[in-house]
């Protein structure tokens, strides 16, 4: 790809030249005053880029970030956070909410979200907690945070399960007041006690304490029951099971307002690799069977499951280069969410172009209610746009990340594919590869 001078001005206007827009026929795109232009119209002084073999996306949106600030800003900031974002094709990322102080008022959810603004590699919209301090005992501040200046529309207390059925439905029905929608870490805490991986031929082989899938599908099956009851949002997170698929395409089946996320890690890596006690490899839910993959990447590809999120979760060296058993649960995922996807689902026949910019940009943006992301690229949209180069292959290097943390589970391994631009409001964030 060749370019012309980029002076980093957020005023510059790009004439993305022949681009293969979703995979589709080559066209051009301008992109100017935040939007996306007529290509006949583009000025003489246009930064012109090369498109010739890049497909074009609407910028990425993840459901599903860790940024870790307030309180673990040793293994990330939201600034580090969202270079890494931009880097990996995002135009918006979702914090969670178990920071610390928890995002679980008003005050908190607006202090990441003015992070995330300052920093302007992509949009930061925090999530709010469900429960105070997480904690699982009362609801948090949800009507504050909703109708505060981050303008809060998921709320989770991932890391930590509502295990409280009548809590849950407390909240469902809450959040209906304002179009908000409970994204629920699906993990029944007594079925999942000291547990280190799944459970399983590997776990008994290894001798470490399982963690069943029933333990992720019983609370998926009682909150679309839920759900379905009150009339309300229910988001699946970070689904891992074969069982868990099958739950959901039963609730979508009734009708009820049910989505769910997979992991790019539940689509390609299996339990197997536990055998190695890398602790890279230790993460909530837990990596499983390779018959559980199959099943995930067959839900994400008929829309059963509605979007990849990365559940990208960084931790400090001493959190994770220790013994499996002190180790923390969790690994990065934004820079190589999409290689991930093209490797697993577009170069296996499973999903196109244009499918994977349903899954990764439209239906995340929809269920985050992000309305100026996920958008189609014609002409008066918004100019979110990431272009990927996916005829190129990468050799992944945890030393190469934007990321503090360098807990990258593909480190060594051979991917296809690399964002060669990225543009938020049609402002180049990342150009020829490299951040701005």
């Amino acid at each position: 790809m060749t370019t012309h001078t980029y002076l980093g001005s957020p005023e510059r206007t790009y004439l993305l030249r022949g681009v293969s827009v979703l995979g589709g026929e080559p066209r051009d795109l301008l992109l100017g005053a935040g939007q996306l232009l007529d290509p006949a119209d583009a000025p003489g002084d246009a930064v012109t880029v090369d498109g010739d073999g890049l497909v074009a996306l609407p910028g990425l949106v993840d459901l599903h970030t860790h940024l870790r600030e307030p309180g673990r800003e040793d293994a990330e900031t939201v600034h580090t956070g969202s270079r890494a974002a931009a880097a990996g094709g995002f135009t918006a990322v979702h914090a969670m909410a178990n920071t610390d102080p928890v995002a679980d008022t008003a005050g908190v959810v607006e202090q990441v979200y003015n992070l995330g603004r300052d920093a302007g590699y992509c949009d930061v919209r925090p999530v709010g907690a469900v429960t105070v301090g997480l904690g699982g005992q009362r609801l948090a501040e949800l009507g504050a945070m909703a109708h505060s200046a981050a303008r809060v529309r998921v709320f989770s207390d991932d890391g930590s399960c509502v295990s409280d059925a009548v809590l849950m439905r407390r909240a469902l029905e809450y959040v209906k007041a304002f179009d908000g929608v409970i994204a629920q870490h699906s993990q029944e805490p007594r079925l999942t006690e000291s547990a280190q991986m799944n459970e399983g031929v590997m776990s008994g082989v290894l001798g470490l304490t399982g963690w069943p899938a029933v333990a992720e599908e019983a609370i998926i099956a009682r909150d679309c029951l839920l759900a379905g009851h009150v009339g309300s949002r229910l988001h699946v997170c970070h689904v891992s099971t074969a069982g868990s698929v099958e739950l959901i395409r039963w609730a979508k089946g009734k009708g009820w307002a049910v989505t769910a996320e997979v992991t790019p890690h539940h689509l390609l890596l299996t339990d197997e690799l536990v055998a190695t006690y890398d602790p890279l490899y230790k993460v909530n839910p837990p990596l499983r069977t390779a018959e559980d993959v199959a099943a995930l990447r067959t839900g994400l590809a008929d829309g059963t499951i509605d979007c990849v999120a990365t559940d990208h979760a960084p931790h400090p060296t001493e959190d994770k280069e220790c013994e499996w058993g002190a180790a923390a649960m969790g690994m990065l995922g934004l820079e190589t969410a999409l290689s991930v996807v093209q490797h697993t689902m577009v170069d296996t026949g499973l999903l196109d172009w244009a499918e994977v910019a349903d899954r990764m940009s439209v239906r995340p943006a929809a269920i985050g209610r992000v309305l100026t992301q996920g958008q189609p690229l014609q002409v008066g949209a918004a100019a979110h746009v990431t272009l990927v180069d996916p005829s190129a292959v990468r050799t992944v290097e945890a030393t190469e990340s934007q990321s503090l943390s360098r807990n990258n589970p593909y480190r060594g391994l051979e991917l296809p594919g690399r964002v060669v631009a990225t543009f938020l409001r049609g402002r180049a964030t990342v150009l020829d590869g490299k951040l701005q």
